[in-house]
C-alpha cells in the first residue's frame, strides 16, 4: 500500500474520534448508498474499523478500540457501525498511481555553483 496503490477511505469524525472504514471500490460504494441490498462484503476492504487518534483523516490508522466504538457510537459491533461510517463519512482517495517520490541530486540543486 506505499506509494503507488491507490487507497479509498470514508471518514468519519464523532465523539472526538476519527474514524476511518477502507474501502474497496467506490462504485459499489455508491450503489449502496441507494441499494443497501448489495452486500457490504463488496464495498469494504475488510470489516475494521480504523481511528487516527485525533490525528484526522490523514493521521496512522490503529485498531479502534471496543471501548472507543462503545463510547463514539454507543456500540462496538462492527456490523452495526461500518454501515453509519459509509453513510454518514467522507470518501478520500489517496495514492493514485504516481510515484511520490522524487528524483535526487539531478543538478544538485542550489548547490550547482558551489564548489
Amino acid at each position: 500500500m506505499r506509494g503507488a496503490e491507490k487507497v479509498n477511505k470514508v471518514y468519519l469524525q464523532r465523539g472526538g474520534e476519527d474514524f476511518i472504514v477502507l474501502v474497496e471500490d467506490k462504485d459499489n460504494l455508491d450503489k449502496w448508498k441507494t441499494d443497501t441490498t448489495i452486500s457490504l462484503t463488496d464495498v469494504v476492504n475488510g470489516f475494521k474499523i480504523f481511528t487516527t487518534h485525533r490525528q484526522g483523516a490523514q493521521g496512522v490508522l490503529d485498531s479502534a478500540s471496543n471501548a472507543i466504538l462503545d463510547a463514539s457510537f454507543g456500540t462496538h459491533k462492527v456490523d452495526d457501525i461500518i454501515p453509519i461510517i459509509l453513510r454518514e463519512g467522507q470518501l478520500q482517495v489517496t495514492g493514485g498511481g504516481h510515484d511520490r517520490g522524487s528524483s535526487t541530486n539531478d543538478s544538485k540543486g542550489s548547490m550547482a555553483n558551489h564548489r
